[in-house]
């Protein structure tokens, strides 16, 4: 069982024995204790989000982070609804193609990827634009690493009146976020990020009155956000359809263990030195950092050192054979690599 190397990427991330142990269990979807093993997961979620039960929902969603994302854009926003992106990497980007293949009306704000979406603009663009009805944007934007500002930008939405959805898959449960003091309306996240977890299925952090308000707006069967709630409230814990049991399993001791560890505040603070301690000693040995200012805790983009030449695959080879993977460059016109130092490290 022991790994081979560790995981200095984003998510999937390196897990603990005891999380992979979960998944030797085989269970059935039906079974009562299967269901209230959901249950328990959906109430430790709010939890981590501070939200009361009695406006806030959690929403299990099979499928990686992406599922989650084009779970609530095309189950959220009606035909009559414009969103609006604001967006600064790949991930940002991921959202326009969604809306683009689902007919959702947008308007795109985009920033370069080493600068966060500024509240002042967002504030210009919905003065600009009453038919804009809602506002998604990525919390982490592992494109580069940096952390943008959603507190900001969900006041501005709130002021406006438009509902407030953040991309929050590689920061939650490693990053503190008051979901319901923020106005967030919507908040997705994956189960093999912060929580450290396996890869397997998102869920969704839900406004009640919002997602009540989404009913018959979806334009998928599958990812249909409030059917796959009304289920699993109906139901006790059912999924709608084959949800991925041995990742429940996982993803429930891990955040047990998460519990354990001390909850976000203590994740939070061995995620922010790793990545504190990482940056000091690859400046040490002459890589500097693509992000100049907002840099988050989670992954770090790193610049090649100038006057030097070497293959990517190369060095990803030699580092693994030493105990490591890491991730490759994701900007288009600077070359760099990114490492991560989320999960059990």
């Amino acid at each position: 069982m022991a790994n081979e190397y560790k995981l200095l990427t984003p998510g999937p991330l390196t897990t603990t024995r005891t999380v992979k142990e979960e998944m030797l269990f085989d269970h059935c979807t039906w079974d009562e204790d299967y269901q209230q093993i959901t249950q328990k997961i959906r109430r430790q979620l709010l939890e981590l989000a501070h939200c009361n039960a009695d406006d806030y929902t959690v929403v299990l969603m099979q499928g990686s982070g992406t599922f989650g994302v084009e779970s609530v854009l095309t189950s959220v926003i009606g035909k009559d609804e414009k969103v609006l992106l604001c967006t600064n990497g790949a991930y940002g980007d991921r959202q326009v193609k969604i809306c683009e293949h689902a007919g959702i009306a947008y308007t795109q704000y985009a920033e370069p990827y080493d600068r966060i979406p500024d509240a002042a603009r967002v504030a210009e663009y919905l003065a600009a634009d009453p038919s804009i009805t809602h506002v998604s944007m990525i919390h982490s934007e592992t494109t580069s690493g940096l952390l943008n500002d959603i507190q900001a930008v969900a006041a501005v939405a709130k002021k406006h009146g438009c509902t407030f959805m953040v991309d929050a898959m590689s920061s939650f449960g490693g990053v503190d976020i008051p979901v319901a003091d923020w106005g967030i309306d919507f908040l997705v996240s994956s189960a093999n990020k912060c929580i450290q977890g396996v890869p397997g299925f998102s869920f969704i952090i839900c406004n009640k009155a919002k997602l009540e308000a989404s009913r018959g707006k979806a334009r998928s069967l599958s990812l249909d956000l409030w059917d796959q709630w009304n289920t699993l409230e109906k139901a006790n814990g059912k999924w709608r359809y084959t949800s991925p049991t041995h990742v429940v399993l996982a993803f429930s001791k891990a955040l047990d263990e998460m519990f354990a560890e001390g909850g976000i505040p203590a994740r939070s603070a061995r995620y922010a030195l790793n990545n504190h301690l990482l940056i000091a000693r690859m400046k040490a040995l002459g890589f500097r950092v693509f992000l100049a200012d907002h840099q988050g805790p989670i992954i770090t983009t790193f610049l090649y050192p100038e006057g030097t030449q070497f293959d990517f695959h190369d060095m990803y080879e030699f580092i693994k054979e030493r105990g490591y993977a890491i991730y490759p460059g994701k900007l288009t016109d600077e070359e760099t690599f990114r490492l991560g130092n989320i999960g059990e490290i």
